[in-house]
This record gives C-alpha cells, sequence and structure tokens, in this order.
C-alpha cells in the first residue's frame, strides 16, 4: 500500500487533504509542527481529534508525528528579510518532512494548499518552496476555492474541529508574493539548515 506523510496545520485544508488522501486509498501518517514556546498545544490537540475521527471513518490507523519548529522559527526571525518568512518556514518543514517520510517509508508529502487562499501562496512562492523538498510534493486542492474545500470538509465532518482556536507563527503584514528560488537562496546563505534539520529530527515524537 503506497504510504504518504501529510503535514497538518490544524486548519481545513489540511484535515480535507488528510481525508481525500484516506479516500483514494492511500495510508497516511501526519506530521504536526510545534511552535511551542511560541504557541501553545491547540493545534496538536485538534490533530489527534482529526486523526481518531478519520481512524474511524476509515478504518486505517494513523500515526502522528511531532516536531518542534521552535528554533527554526528563531533563526528565521532573527536573520532574514520578514517578507519572506512565510516561504523560508514552508522550506524548512518541507525539508524535515522529507527526512521524516524517509524514515516512515512515505514515497510523497501531502499539503493543503490551494492558489490564492492567502497572500503568500502563489505559484511563484509555491515554486521557490518546492525546491526545497526531497520527496514529490502532492496538492489535492490546488485550484480549488475556499466555498469547494468547505464543502469537502462538511462531507468529511472534519469542519467543526477544524475551525477551532490553535496557534500558528505569525505572519508578515506584506508576504512576499513573487519569491523566487535564486531570491531565497541568498536569504538562506546565513541560515544553518543542516542543523536546523538534524535539531528538529533529534526532538521528533510519535503520539501513537
Amino acid at each position: 500500500m503506497t504510504k504518504v506523510l501529510v503535514l497538518v496545520s490544524g486548519g481545513i485544508d489540511s484535515a480535507v487533504v488528510s481525508a481525500l488522501s484516506l479516500e483514494q486509498g492511500l495510508d497516511i501518517s501526519m506530521l504536526h509542527f510545534s511552535t511551542v514556546p511560541l504557541g501553545n498545544t491547540r493545534g496538536l490537540e485538534k490533530t489527534k481529534k482529526l486523526a481518531r475521527h478519520l481512524e474511524k471513518m476509515f478504518d486505517k490507523k494513523i500515526k502522528i508525528y511531532v516536531v518542534p519548529h521552535g528554533d527554526t522559527l528563531f533563526a528565521i526571525a532573527k536573520t532574514y528579510n520578514r517578507k519572506y518568512s512565510c516561504v523560508l518556514c514552508r522550506r524548512m518543514m518541507l525539508r524535515i518532512a522529507g527526512e521524516v517520510a524517509k524514515k516512515e517509508g512515505a514515497s510523497a508529502l501531502v499539503t493543503g494548499e490551494s492558489i490564492g487562499q492567502v497572500a503568500s501562496q502563489t505559484l511563484f512562492n509555491l515554486n521557490a518552496e518546492h525546491s526545497a523538498s526531497p520527496l514529490p510534493v502532492i496538492k489535492p486542492l490546488l485550484g480549488m476555492d475556499k466555498m469547494e474545500i468547505e464543502r469537502l470538509a462538511k462531507k468529511f465532518e472534519t469542519f467543526e474541529t477544524s475551525i477551532l482556536p490553535s496557534a500558528c507563527c505569525s505572519i508578515p503584514s506584506k508576504p512576499a508574493t513573487k519569491a523566487t528560488e535564486e531570491k531565497i537562496l541568498r536569504e538562506e546563505k546565513g541560515l544553518e539548515i543542516d542543523k536546523l534539520v538534524k535539531t528538529a529530527l533529534k526532538g521528533l515524537k510519535c503520539e501513537t
């Protein structure tokens, strides 16, 4: 059976792609990035609740991996042009997720981005982000609008859980919308990427 690793944010989109992956017959594991001490544990609590619900709906066991993301967020906040922080953050998440996926035997990553749902989710930014991933990144919602995604969330009965409060890293007031790999590589020059990935993986935990 094909296995994928879903990056779960606690929002509507990642819950829907988790359900869609299961509906297509894939085995999934979930990866939650903990922002403690910058944020709280509500996102993890929602992820656990979501996993239990989908386990019952699809009769499949779902592992939940939790990785500390605070050190990475601090490093990005201290060193780089703030308008690129979302792209830099997601590039680091994809690097870390790729290593977790390899350990889990997953052949691809699954994420919940859809074009234009937030200001930073543009094709320019997505292209700049994906070059950091060691594995293919599947985006089932890429061309869907908000109403379509909410309809699916209600179909899979994940909507009410997804809209519960949770914490996320802060989003810049004016995020870059036309990032390129060249620009991002310049921003990453002072970032200790290997060290941050290793630190995150050292703190990796499996909740189930």
